[in-house]
C-alpha cells in the first residue's frame, strides 16, 4: 500500500512539476514578447537621417497573422501595408528631420503588385516634389522595382548587377493532365465565351479566346508601365519597347549608355552620396527602416483622434463560405463585421479595399446585401487593389463610388460551376458505392460518379440565373443598359485603365483617394480618424515591426528559383480549396495571377 502511495505521490508530483515548468515557460514567453513589443514605446530620430525602404518587403492591404515561430527561426519576411508605406512617405515630406529616401534594391525581388506600387509610386512623387532627395541602389534590377527606382534622382546598380527591361508575361497552370492520370473527373457549366477559369482543370493549354484576352489585358497594364517609366527617364516609350524586344536583359554599362540607369557603383557609393546629401559625410549615415518610422511623431503633424470614424474594410483574398481563414474572405465573418459596422453610429462611412480575384457566387451575393444596406445609412466607397475581379466585382457594384488604378485587374463579369467527380480513381483501387433514394435528384450533389445530361441541365440553369442576376447587379450599378453590360462581361478581364474608359470604375487612385473622397461625402472636414476592420491587435503589430525591423539585423533574404516556384505551386493548389459555394457555382478570375 505504502509503495503504491508514493508512486502515486510521485507520479503527482511529476506532473504538477511539469504544469509549473509549461506554465513558467509560457509565461516568461509572453512577457518577452511583451518587453519586446513595448520596448522603446515612443522612439525617435535625429536630424539629416535617410528613410530606408528595402523593396524587396511585402506590401500588403492590411497585416498579417503573426506566426511567431517563422519570426524566432529569421523566416518571416519583412511586411508593410500599403497604407502605412504611402503614410510613412507623406509623412516624410513634411518631417524636417529627413532628407532623403533611399531605395535599396539589393536584397531580393520586388514584395508587391503593380497596383499597390503604382500608389507608392504617387506618393514618391509628391515628395520629390517637396524639395527632398530619392536615391535608389539595385544589383539585380527588375521591372517592378525599376517602376519605383526610375523615379530616382540617382539610380545606382551593382557592377555585377543586370537590368530586366523584358515585358512582363503571366504563366498559366493546367491540372488536366493529371486529374487523367489519377481518374479525378471534371464537369463543368458555364456562361460567357472568355469565362475561363475552368480551364486548368478542363484543358492543357489556353483557348484561343483566353490567350486573346490575356494579350490585351498585359498590353494595356505594360503601356502604361511604358509611359510612366519613360516620363521619369525622359525616354521615348517606343525606344523602351525597343530595349525589351531587341535585349530584354543588360549588363549595367548598356542600361547606362541608354540613360536607364545613372551610375555603375557599389553599395557604399549610394551611402557616400546620401551622406553628401545630409550634410554628414564625417560620420556614419542615420538611416531610419520604414517599419521603424511607422511609430515616430512629427511635430506638427497630428494623429487624429475623433468619435467620426471612417470605416476601412480590407476584403482580401477569395471569397468562400463560411469563416474562411485570414487569407480568406469567409462569408459568415465579413458579414457580422460589415453588419456591426452599419449598426455602429460612430462609423459615418466606409471604404472597401478589394483585392480578391472572386469565389463563391452565393458568397459574393451575401456580402453585397449588407453592403447595400451600409449604403443605405451612409457612403460606401470602393477602392480597388492589385485584383478586383469576378466575385469581387460582384461586390464592388454595392459602392457609390469606385476607385482603380490603371494596372489593377477587374472585371471577369461571369459565372462557371465546376463538377469533381471521383469514380474512376475509386474504382480502379476496388471502392464502389451503391445508392438507396427517394427521388431522382436526391444524390445530386454527390462525387462518386459524373453528372447526368439531365442534372447538368440543372446546375446549367443555376448558372444561367446567377449570371443573369450577375448583369444586372452590375447595369444598375452603373447605370449601364443591361444589353451594354452583357457586351463587356461574359468573363473578358479588364485593365483598370480600360475599365474606366467602359465604364466598370469612376476615377483612378488609391486608398487614400477613396478615404478622401468618403470624407468628403461624408461632409466631415478634418475631424475624422481611420477605423480598420478585421481588425489586427495592437500587439501582433507592435511586435512584427520591432522584430522585423531592418535595425534588428532580421531582413528578406533571396528565394531560389526552384523553392520559388514550388512556392507558387503551393499557391496554385490553394486555389482548388476555395472552391466550396454550396450550389457549386462560382464567379473568379480566370487564373491565379501571376505577373513576370
Amino acid at each position: 500500500m505504502n509503495f503504491l502511495k508514493q508512486t502515486l505521490a510521485s507520479i503527482i508530483g511529476t506532473l504538477a512539476g511539469l504544469f509549473l515548468f509549461a506554465t513558467l515557460g509560457v509565461s516568461s514567453l509572453v512577457i518577452l514578447l511583451i518587453t519586446l513589443a513595448s520596448v522603446d514605446t515612443e522612439p525617435t530620430i535625429k536630424d539629416k537621417s535617410v528613410l530606408v525602404l528595402d523593396l524587396s518587403t511585402e506590401i500588403r492591404d492590411r497585416e498579417p497573422m503573426v506566426n511567431i515561430s517563422d519570426i524566432l527561426s529569421d523566416r518571416q519576411r519583412s511586411v508593410l501595408t500599403l497604407n502605412q508605406v504611402v503614410k510613412n512617405i507623406e509623412k516624410a515630406s513634411k518631417d524636417s528631420r529627413i532628407e532623403a529616401i533611399f531605395l535599396d534594391g539589393s536584397n531580393a525581388s520586388a514584395g508587391s503588385g503593380y497596383a499597390n506600387f503604382a500608389e507608392i509610386r504617387e506618393a514618391l512623387i509628391k515628395f520629390k516634389e517637396s524639395g527632398k532627395k530619392i536615391i535608389a541602389y539595385d544589383v539585380t534590377l527588375t521591372e517592378q522595382e525599376y517602376y519605383l527606382t526610375s523615379l530616382a534622382d540617382t539610380l545606382i546598380v551593382h557592377p555585377m548587377g543586370l537590368m530586366e527591361l523584358n515585358g512582363i508575361g503571366t504563366e498559366s497552370l493546367f491540372w488536366t493532365g493529371a486529374f487523367d492520370k489519377y481518374g479525378i473527373g471534371v464537369q463543368v457549366v458555364r456562361v460567357g465565351d472568355y469565362k475561363s477559369a475552368v480551364e486548368p482543370y478542363t484543358r492543357t493549354e489556353l483557348s484561343a479566346e483566353n490567350r486573346q484576352q490575356l494579350q490585351v489585358l498585359l498590353g494595356s497594364i505594360w503601356n502604361n508601365y511604358l509611359q510612366e517609366v519613360g516620363e521619369s527617364r525622359q525616354i521615348n516609350p517606343n525606344d523602351l519597347q525597343k530595349v525589351a524586344d531587341n535585349q530584354g536583359v543588360l549588363v549595367p554599362e548598356e542600361a547606362q549608355n541608354l540613360k536607364l540607369i545613372d551610375q555603375i557603383d557599389y553599395r557604399d557609393k549610394a551611402i557616400s552620396i546620401l551622406q553628401e546629401i545630409t550634410g554628414n559625410q564625417e560620420k556614419s549615415l542615420r538611416q531610419v527602416s520604414f517599419n521603424r518610422y511607422i511609430d515616430i511623431p512629427v511635430t506638427g503633424i497630428a494623429n487624429n483622434s475623433s468619435n467620426k470614424k471612417i470605416a476601412v474594410v480590407y476584403l482580401e483574398g477569395s471569397i468562400v463560405d463560411g469563416v474562411g481563414t485570414r487569407e480568406q474572405i469567409g462569408t459568415s465573418r465579413f458579414e457580422k463585421i460589415l453588419r456591426k459596422i452599419r449598426e455602429d453610429k460612430q462609423v459615418k462611412a466606409v471604404v472597401l479595399r478589394i483585392n480578391s480575384p472572386g469565389g463563391s457566387a452565393t458568397g459574393s451575393d451575401i456580402i453585397l446585401r449588407e453592403v447595400q444596406l451600409i449604403q443605405e445609412k451612409k457612403p460606401v466607397i470602393i477602392s480597388m487593389g492589385n485584383v478586383a475581379a469576378s466575385g469581387g466585382y460582384w461586390i464592388a457594384t454595392g459602392g457609390e463610388h469606385i476607385f482603380a488604378q490603371p494596372n489593377t485587374i477587374t472585371g471577369s463579369i461571369g459565372v462557371f460551376g465546376l463538377l469533381f467527380n471521383i469514380q474512376e480513381v475509386a474504382n480502379n483501387n476496388g471502392i464502389t458505392w451503391d445508392v438507396v433514394k427517394t427521388g431522382k435528384f436526391a444524390d445530386l450533389g454527390t462525387v462518386r460518379r459524373p453528372k447526368t445530361e439531365q442534372e447538368l441541365a440543372i446546375y446549367q440553369k443555376s448558372v444561367n440565373r446567377v449570371y443573369d442576376l450577375f448583369l444586372e447587379k452590375v447595369a444598375e450599378s452603373r447605370d449601364l443598359a443591361k444589353e451594354k453590360v452583357a457586351d463587356i462581361a461574359q468573363g473578358k478581364v479588364w485593365s483598370g485603365k480600360t475599365a474606366k474608359n467602359i465604364g466598370l470604375v469612376d476615377s483612378f487612385g488609391g486608398l487614400d483617394a477613396a478615404i478622401q473622397y468618403a470624407v468628403e461625402q461624408a461632409e466631415l472636414g478634418t475631424d475624422w480618424e481611420i477605423k480598420s476592420y478585421p481588425s489586427s491587435p495592437r500587439f501582433a503589430g507592435l511586435f512584427v515591426r520591432k522584430t522585423l525591423d531592418e535595425d534588428m539585423k532580421i531582413g528578406n533574404h533571396s528565394v531560389d528559383p526552384l523553392t520559388q516556384e514550388f512556392s507558387e505551386f503551393k499557391e496554385e493548389l490553394k486555389v482548388i480549396q476555395n472552391f466550396n459555394d454550396p450550389q457549386g457555382v462560382y464567379s473568379i478570375l480566370p487564373f491565379n495571377w501571376q505577373l513576370r
